[in-house]
């Protein structure tokens, strides 16, 4: 069901940038150009995010950079680094080869783990927006963190799920609702971890405005339809948070009220 069958109208903002879908999508781990390709239209994202360090900017062979959607906001990442410095570096180089301001910004901590190094990060950001640059900072999902990182002036913020590629889904549901409910103001995106359309629905139930998703879609056995599942669950997931669930109940509540039943 589309976007304009259920009736939401709810268009998400990203540094002045309107967007319809709440699906940010990777680039990375597909089997073929051809079937990332199919897996982005069936998604129905509209912008796509880039590892800046791990594609040639100057077009001197082909890449997925070739293959992308031309109607696609490129949001380049700086997945690899690990100092701020590196990060700040690879940023700069993004805006000059890709013609934006927006930057996923990922100061990786442990390369076991991939956690991002949030003092780092912190670091990176702060420079970034001094300089004019969109920051999305992938971060630990720690609620002072993610207000330091909105003084420092990034418009959103993307705490993480579960590690990158791990595909757990949302380990601590508990720290988003305290986030979304601390920060009522913020857009929040959660990144990492995801690994089916459920844990995007949770995500979004948990009140994310959106979800950055790869491996999820890019690992699955038929990554065109878990492209759709995903769009779908986003959506649902949405709805269901706009619409404000039922309370949890310790005994039964009876569907049907009993005032006025024969006796």
């Amino acid at each position: 069901m589309s976007t304009a069958a259920t009736g939401l109208i709810d268009p998400f903002k990203i540094g002045g940038r309107v967007f319809t879908s709440r699906l940010i999508i990777g680039t990375g781990k597909y089997r073929s150009h051809d079937e990332m390709k199919a897996a982005h239209r069936a998604s129905g994202a509209e912008m796509v995010t880039v590892a800046v360090r791990r594609v040639p900017l100057d077009r001197s062979s082909e890449s997925f950079l070739d293959h992308l959607d031309p109607a696609l906001q490129i949001l380049p990442n700086t997945a690899g680094c690990y100092t701020a410095e590196e990060a700040v570096r690879t940023a700069r180089l993004a805006r000059e080869a890709l013609r934006t301001d927006l930057i996923k910004l990922e100061v990786i901590g442990d390369q076991t783990t991939l956690f991002p190094d949030n003092e780092q990060t912190l670091a990176a950001a702060r420079t970034l927006c001094q300089e004019g640059f969109i920051v999305l900072p992938y971060f630990t999902d720690d609620l002072i963190m993610a207000k330091k990182l909105l003084d420092a002036g990034c418009p959103a913020v993307m705490p993480l799920a579960a590690p990158i590629g791990s595909g757990l889904g949302v380990q601590n549901p508990a720290n988003l609702r305290i986030m979304r409910e601390q920060l009522p103001d913020a857009t929040i995106i959660v990144d990492a971890g995801v690994g089916t359309a459920s844990d995007a629905a949770i995500a979004m139930e948990l009140g994310a405005d959106a979800v950055l998703m790869n491996t999820a879609i890019a690992e699955a056995r038929d990554t065109v339809k878990m492209a759709t599942a995903m769009k779908l669950a986003i959506e649902a997931g949405r709805l269901a948070y706009l619409a404000g669930r039922m309370p949890k109940r310790l005994y039964a509540s009876a569907s049907s009220p009993l005032a006025g039943v024969v006796r």
